[in-house]
């Protein structure tokens, strides 16, 4: 039923002022029935309650005998419930607590978020994301602010605490701190309860309350940490941030941070904290050892004595990192565009999980009607989403760039069929990249699964206003995205720099048909060959090579990642040639054709230049060996040249045709 009730402080802050609390298990009302009619504070995104927004009480399952709520849906935009809970003001200073009981099926998702403003939908201050038993929350700018477990199939306590007055939030899952973290968004109106596709979740328990909160006079407070990573294994750098929650400016302090046995010291001086301020101390990196452990971070000897409240002296937060499955390689998919006025966001995120999964996820950003575009590529990425920016987690279900955490941890964990290795050759003069993909599988296969190969270029500029950035995020109005907030809309050309660019997939979106005999067995390697023409433009030591491989249902099951020079060191290993690509180039000043192609004796190769020009053509095999080269001078306007080819064996050739320094590369039959 829904009561009134009054808890007891939870989270060691000097707290005032009790002001509203609020509870409902949904024991009284019908089962069977829509929630909202019967109720004067639960009511539906849109206001309309007793219909498909709405949910259906039920007693199927419950926390608290015996009645919750029940929200699923299989649409691709989630839906049509919507289900809203309003805290009946907003808050902005003092501590809110808002709690929940919630229970996950097997292998679905769950969602909700909280409303920062009256007007429902005006400002996102906090979504919660659920999906395989891998939690993550962010604040509509900031992705994985707390990146944690959950039981599936189990009811769980999920406690939201924000001290307002602070900006300090905290997460606590059964009663143990998951997170603390410095929220985008500092004010609280309503929560909006959601399941996206894949959700089945109930709801049971809910609650929330108010306390005023009150100021020493000296009082640092560790307000957030953060161990800088969550998947064992991996080399985090931690962070502690301590908060000056009193009145007096703090000039000195001392950082303890503990974990699996070890104390690592940090001593800060020469500081001048003032009342409300954060100062972030940047902890030794450490590697995450596997399974449960506590960090206790401990801030002491402020302004060379003790404070006014040693309650909030230390933090304890539990962390059980990811256990990802062995050489698991997750790839990251953005459909994006320079055109694209949102598009800022996915690059912002895609930098961040560079940065925050290193070693374990491999990006890419696929562009559309810009002058990085990949016109096979596109077209793959544009078929399976429906906007831009969009993305794709080992081309899974599409969704935001900013939405990627549970989707990664949920692959993270899925062992591959295969570990993916690649190897290269490189010839610096011809700009030949012969690469090796080696698959050696860990599982049983059949001639279904394909191997792909992808060259991406981070660092990428261009001149022009099609290298200008279109940016919704300027001036702050949308919040804060990554720095854009400062740019102009749009971004000039002359300021923007493009990672993860898609500069070419071979031999297609989907694969290279041949790559496995009929059937494969564990154990067994298989290597597929890839060569690559790398035009002049493109800078070698800035690009990635992302060997794939696919699965039958077309998602990739793993893949592996190495920059040029890594994959040189690897070495390369000779297996099936999957034949020869050539490199996009972009800003022409011309128009190459070659006919008839393909050829049996002779080739004509057709050039309209728009100005007197430098011209020079090699002919080179899939080796990037050079059989034939001449140079002309001054050409102008439409000239053809002629090549014999009877002296060419059959095969696949590549016809680089090299105008005033800039590269277009043509593939050659000859029969």
């Amino acid at each position: 039923m829904k009561k009134i009730i009054l808890l007891s402080s939870m989270i060691g802050m000097s707290l005032t002022g009790f002001s509203q609390l609020f509870s409902d298990n949904f024991d009284s009302y019908a089962v069977g029935s829509y929630l909202g009619p019967q109720s004067l504070t639960w009511s539906t995104w849109s206001g309309t309650e007793g219909a498909a927004e709405d949910a259906i009480i039920n007693n199927i399952q419950s926390s608290s005998p015996s009645n919750s709520i029940y929200l699923a849906s299989t649409a691709a935009n989630g839906g049509p419930q919507d289900v809203v809970l309003k805290f009946g003001q907003l808050y902005n200073s003092g501590i809110f607590t808002l709690q929940k009981k919630l229970y996950v099926n097997t292998g679905k998702k769950g969602y909700y978020n909280i409303q920062g403003a009256l007007t429902i939908g005006n400002l996102w201050a906090l979504n919660v994301n659920l999906a395989s038993g891998n939690l993550t929350i962010d604040d509509g700018a900031t992705a994985n602010l707390v990146s944690t477990n959950y039981p599936e199939a189990t009811w769980f306590e999920l406690r939201i605490v924000a001290n307002l007055t602070l900006h300090v939030w905290k997460a606590y899952i059964d009663g143990v701190l998951v997170g603390t973290w410095t929220n985008g968004v500092n004010s609280v109106a309503s929560t909006d309860f959601f399941p996206v596709q894949n959700a089945q979740f109930y709801i049971d328990d809910v609650s929330f309350d108010h306390q005023t909160y009150t100021l020493q006079n000296l009082n640092a407070m560790v307000s957030s940490i953060n161990v800088g990573g969550n998947i064992a294994s991996q080399l985090v750098t931690p962070t502690v941030k301590v908060l000056n929650a009193g009145a007096t400016a703090i000039t000195s302090f001392d950082v303890d941070f503990n974990y699996n046995g070890t104390i690592y010291t940090q001593n800060i001086t020469g500081v001048n904290l003032a009342s409300l301020a954060t100062y972030t101390v940047t902890m030794p990196s450490l590697t995450l050892a596997p399974g449960m452990n506590n960090v206790v971070a401990t801030v002491y000897n402020v302004n060379g004595g003790v404070d006014n409240d040693p309650s909030d002296d230390s933090m304890t937060q539990s962390i059980n990192p990811v256990v990802p499955a062995v050489g698991k390689m997750v790839v990251g998919e953005e459909g994006t565009g320079t055109w694209c006025q949102w598009c800022p966001r996915g690059a912002v995120f895609m930098d961040k999980f560079a940065t925050d999964y290193d070693g374990f996820w491999a990006g890419i950003a696929v562009h559309n009607g810009d002058p990085m575009t990949v016109t096979d590529y596109d077209a793959g990425i544009g078929a399976l989403i429906t906007g831009y920016p969009s993305s794709l987690v080992d081309r899974g279900t599409a969704g935001d760039p900013s939405g990627m955490s549970t989707d990664f941890f949920a692959r993270l964990q899925t062992p591959p069929v295969a570990i993916i290795n690649n190897g290269a050759t490189w010839d610096a003069a011809t700009r030949v990249l012969n690469v090796s993909v080696k698959a050696t599988f860990a599982l049983a296969a059949t001639s279904s699964y394909k191997l792909a190969c992808v060259l991406t270029e981070d660092g990428v500029t261009g001149t022009g206003a099609t290298y200008n950035q279109s940016n919704a995020y300027a001036g702050g109005g949308n919040g804060v995205m990554g720095g854009f907030e400062a740019l102009p809309n749009p971004v000039p050309a002359a300021q923007m720099v493009y990672n993860h660019v898609a500069r070419v997939i071979a031999p297609s979106f989907t694969g290279f048909a041949n790559s496995f005999p009929a059937v494969v067995n564990p154990g067994e390697s298989h290597i597929i060959n890839f060569s690559f023409l790398v035009p002049a433009t493109w800078d070698e030591t800035q690009m990635h090579i992302i060997g794939m491989i696919l699965s039958p249902n077309g998602r990739i099951d793993n893949a592996g990642t190495a920059t040029i020079a890594e994959a040189v060191a690897n070495g390369y290993e000779a297996g099936a040639n999957a034949g020869l690509y050539e490199g996009l180039s972009y800003q022409l000043d011309a128009e190459v054709n070659m006919y008839p192609n393909p050829a049996t004796d002779k080739t004509i190769i057709s050039i309209n230049l728009k100005k007197s020009s430098d011209v020079s053509i090699q002919v080179m095999d899939m080796n990037g060996k050079i059989l034939r080269a001449a140079n002309y001078s001054n050409l102008n306007g439409t000239s053809t040249i002629e090549m014999n080819t009877e002296n060419l064996n059959s095969g696949i050739y590549a016809v680089v045709v090299t105008i005033d320094g800039v590269i277009s590369t043509q593939r050659l039959v000859v029969e």
